[in-house]
């Protein structure tokens, strides 16, 4: 049994949003094609997710100087546990889906805090004398993400999605290259294509849902 992680960055329900209408699609062929795997979700902006601050590196540095997390005072024991269940849950699951919006090129910033969260040496990925090596090599990603224009994902595209890359690029340093994506673009620049790019999405969301 595989276990995937739903991970939706999007203050929007399925009804109002392209992104999370074409991840349903996924999800619910999934389903039907792996019944036998466990699905969770993980909704970042109806959750607490930390973002770093001055606070939190004051926690790690006591940490990496010996205090255990039951010397730290209540507020950073707290932040540390709710960072610790985040990263454990991250570790526990095969494959992730990430589904956002793209906000001024980029990734909403709870996601980015989220991601922030999953950078832990010895945990996603390892420094060694040739540089740092990524821990999750069998584990596979897709990225779902809806943007009102057009991007060209190319390298060193004029109109760039700096969203898709930097995840694909995180994945990546944390040892994961099988990444896949589903990219809704130009629902807001073409309105009279929008339904036809929203089936397009679904029907690419089913054809992937059937092999991930």
């Amino acid at each position: 049994m595989s276990r995937l992680l739903f991970i939706a960055a999007h203050p929007l329900t399925a009804a109002a949003s392209k992104t999370l209408t074409v991840a349903e699609v996924f999800l619910d062929a999934y389903r039907e094609r792996h019944g036998a795997d466990a699905v969770t979700a993980l909704n970042l902006f109806a959750e607490t997710i930390p973002a770093l601050t001055g606070a939190t590196f004051d926690a790690w540095k006591k940490i990496k100087t010996g205090a255990a997390p039951t010397d730290l005072p209540p507020a950073e024991q707290q932040e540390m546990a709710r960072h610790n269940e985040l990263l454990t849950q991250f570790l526990a699951h095969d494959q992730y889906v990430f589904a956002n919006p793209l906000w001024n090129f980029f990734l909403p910033p709870v996601a980015k805090q989220y991601l922030d969260l999953l950078c832990v040496s010895g945990k996603t990925f390892r420094y060694t004398p040739n540089g740092p090596v990524g821990l999750l090599p069998e584990k596979k990603v897709l990225h779902i993400q809806s943007a009102g224009g057009v991007y060209d994902r190319g390298a060193g595209a004029v109109n760039a999605d700096f969203a898709a890359a930097y995840l694909r690029h995180l994945m990546k340093f944390f040892g994961i290259t099988d990444f896949s994506g589903i990219y809704i673009d130009g629902g807001d620049a073409f309105p009279q294509r929008r339904d036809a790019i929203v089936a397009e999405a679904k029907e690419a969301a089913r054809e992937l849902a059937a092999k991930f």
